[in-house]
């Protein structure tokens, strides 16, 4: 039954830093009416510093760029380029090489912002023909050259749930920490593929949420790096406005009016409750499994104890029909 759901790969290449595409617009100049009888559509961005808003977020917003870009440009003013950040310090990265230095985008401030707009790697639209998904990209230019993007796109009728499962997440003893939910040692993403293949999932989605009791923690999708992780985002937690330029902004005020209206975090930054993750066949080996960009983790980001060492995650696999 998965398989009449129909699923293309996007390549685009952005125009400039920022940048703002209808994708739905470019399938259908590409590829026709290929989604036009498809309920739902589910949207996979594979970057840390491009994605999209969901649907709910975006219709606040108008679903119209002359309201969805106002609300971006105003992260970019809380979080400037090359404000000091510790993910910028090449130098101190011990992951990457001497090569990798030369060549590496000096881009903190796009992963704070994608974190700060709560924009998502995956995103199931409604089907609504007349109304654009926009591929919001905050880092499209390295230097002179476009970086090349891609997502991909699944249409499907129904989404049936398989298995739901609930994880004890360790967490730090500190208030304000992160946790890298891809680590190996945990053993999340081990269980997910034994219900994936279990249950012989080939098209579908892994949906993980923090237990309704479980507050003052959020969860996003992101490069978990070392000082991004441990040292900006930790930063901004304690202080959403610590890399503002220091000067009066009309998009900033725009911000704050928004955000009466959309934000629910306590904290500035709009991390969400609920993230999802595409499972769909690897091309190369045709076996199932959660789809990701090679920089991507689910993160669970906590800015106050949560009353123990552990912290708690539902997680289901749902298939797509």
């Amino acid at each position: 039954m998965a398989a009449t759901c129909p699923e293309i790969t996007l390549e685009m290449q952005p125009r400039a830093r920022f940048d703002v595409v209808d994708v739905r617009r470019r399938v259908r100049e590409m590829c026709g009416p290929i989604f036009e009888r498809c309920p739902w559509v589910l949207y996979c961005s594979y970057h840390t510093t491009a994605g999209y808003l969901d649907q709910g977020l975006a219709s606040r917003l108008n679903a119209q760029r002359a309201g969805v870009t106002p609300y971006l440009r105003a992260f970019q003013t809380v979080f400037p380029e090359g404000a000091g950040y510790q993910h910028d310090e090449l130098h101190l990265r011990q992951e990457l090489s001497e090569e990798q230095r030369r060549t590496e985008p000096r881009n903190g401030d796009s992963h704070l912002a994608f974190i700060g707009a709560g924009l998502r790697s995956c995103v199931a639209y409604h089907e609504r023909p007349d109304e654009p998904v926009y591929f919001i990209d905050f880092d499209g230019v390295n230097g002179a050259c476009p970086r090349r993007r891609m997502t991909s796109i699944v249409g499907f009728t129904e989404e049936r749930v398989i298995a739901r499962e609930r994880f004890r997440i360790p967490v730090a003893a500190q208030p304000v920490d992160s946790v890298n939910l891809k680590d190996p040692s945990l053993g999340l993403f081990d269980r997910i593929q034994t219900l994936i293949d279990r249950h012989g999932v080939m098209k579908g989605r892994i949906q993980l949420t923090l237990a309704d009791t479980d507050r003052q923690a959020g969860l996003t999708v992101n490069e978990y790096e070392t000082l991004l992780m441990q040292g900006d985002l930790r930063d901004v937690i304690c202080n959403p406005f610590r890399f503002m330029v220091r000067r009066p902004c009309r998009l900033l005020a725009s911000l704050r009016r928004i955000r009466t209206k959309t934000m629910t975090c306590t904290r500035f930054l709009r991390l969400q409750r609920s993230i999802s993750l595409l499972v769909s066949e690897s091309a190369m080996t045709g076996v199932s499994g959660v789809v990701h960009g090679k920089y991507q983790s689910p993160i669970l980001v906590q800015w106050g104890l949560g009353g123990g060492s552990a912290r708690e995650l539902d997680f289901c696999v749902t298939q797509f029909q």
